[in-house]
């Protein structure tokens, strides 16, 4: 069996490194696996689609037009010469937002070609018109037809045109196309989201697999130094990551909570804020990571981990952590709470601070070692790199028969 991925990135951010191990893993167990992508690094087993100049025209095209996905004409053919040289049994899609492909004639291909496709959901793009996550604008035009777009300056903006009608049909008529299609969600909240897009009615099959977590790597490891180099010593610290922060990332709860830390609390802020934000001096911002190894000693110097967003369809920050042996704080929204097992951390309603704050304070007035072995069982048990990936080799095999 052959397997070609299609992604935005390799081995970079979540997806990119999702993408890379399930490469690695499926290669090493006599699976062929390649990784086509746009940005990172040329790594064994991958193939670049195009080039940062490509990126950049298509998207000065997709604000000016609304319309995303549409260029990229000689990167995608490209690719499909390729593809035509591989000849994979499977197509995995994750994320095609990235301002490097071209649907149509990426969909064309796969449907004359009759390639058995797995759709990865890591977001909620490939089922509404334009946007990644609609919850927040309480949009749900998705489950129709998108249409007069509230986020318009969100995500990949439009400067114009509200094309997003149009895109939400297009998308409806690609993946209709596709003879041999099964959707996957990284969790149940997205899975049942999923069942109510009309773009996936014609779907073998829509089920989820969570993202897995490399267990081997985010592990509790020794972060004494890390508590010295800030002077946290004889502190309890609260940690907060997130590549950029935005309100809808929960930027203002960790504001506040920031501003309500006592003598003896801390908090780490990984992360790039909007320009002009005022924090706490009990509050340490640290400049967004890529090093895996970087983010395991934060994971593990912590006393809690908090996610205050809005809209996660998964969450890998708060898994991440719950590997690394810290409890989770997080609201009853969108997928988070299915991320927290038992004596694993708290739940609290949306929007309810002072209910966070006060779940906070419960878990940080115990030992962390309280915590630590059922947040690592919980990950073992289901977030397993093993576990998860011979679900998707068995989905691969019902779909090819």
């Amino acid at each position: 069996m052959k397997v070609l991925q299609i992604n935005a990135v390799n081995k970079l951010s979540s997806t990119g490194r999702t993408s890379y191990e399930m490469s690695e893993y499926l290669n090493s167990h006599g699976i062929d696996c390649c990784v086509s992508f746009s940005k990172g690094p040329t790594t064994e087993h991958s193939y670049r689609i195009g080039n940062n100049r490509d990126t950049k025209v298509h998207g000065l095209f997709s604000r000016l037009s609304g319309k995303q996905g549409y260029f990229s004409k000689k990167a995608t053919k490209d690719l499909i010469n390729f593809m035509d040289e591989y000849m994979p049994d499977i197509v995995v899609l994750r994320n095609l937002h990235g301002n490097f492909i071209n649907l149509p004639l990426l969909f064309d291909y796969l449907a004359k070609k009759d390639v058995a496709t797995v759709a990865v959901l890591h977001d909620c793009w490939f089922f509404t018109g334009r946007c990644c996550h609609y919850t927040s604008a309480g949009c749900y035009k998705w489950q129709s037809e998108c249409n007069n777009c509230p986020q318009l300056n969100k995500y990949n903006k439009s400067w114009f045109f509200d094309k997003s009608r149009t895109m939400h049909k297009d998308k409806k008529e690609y993946f209709s196309s596709l003879s041999k299609l099964a959707v996957v969600a990284v969790s149940k909240w997205l899975r049942d989201e999923a069942t109510k897009a009309p773009v996936f009615e014609n779907a073998k099959e829509i089920t989820y697999i969570y993202n897995w977590i490399n267990t081997d790597l985010f592990k509790s490891v020794d972060s004494d130094n890390l508590r010295a180099k800030h002077n946290l010593q004889d502190k309890k610290v609260l940690l907060a990551v997130a590549a950029s922060w935005s309100s809808e990332k929960g930027l203002d709860t960790v504001k506040e909570i920031g501003d309500r830390l006592n003598e003896n609390q801390r908090m780490i802020l990984i992360g790039r804020l909007p320009e002009g934000t005022l924090l706490s001096d009990r509050v340490i911002n640290i400049a967004p990571t890529e090093s895996a190894e970087e983010l395991v000693k934060y994971y593990s110097m912590a006393d809690v981990f908090i996610q205050p967003s809005l809209e996660e369809t998964f969450g890998k920050v708060s898994a991440e952590a719950l590997s690394c042996g810290t409890p989770v704080v997080c609201f009853d929204s969108t997928a988070s709470p299915e991320l927290i097992g038992d004596n694993c951390g708290a739940v609290s309603k949306v929007g309810d601070i002072e209910g966070m704050l006060e779940n906070i304070n419960s878990i940080l007035s115990k030992d962390k070692a309280e915590y630590s072995a059922d947040c690592r069982a919980f990950v073992e048990e289901n977030f397993s790199m093993e576990k998860n990936l011979i679900k998707y080799t068995e989905l691969f095999d019902r779909l090819t028969g």
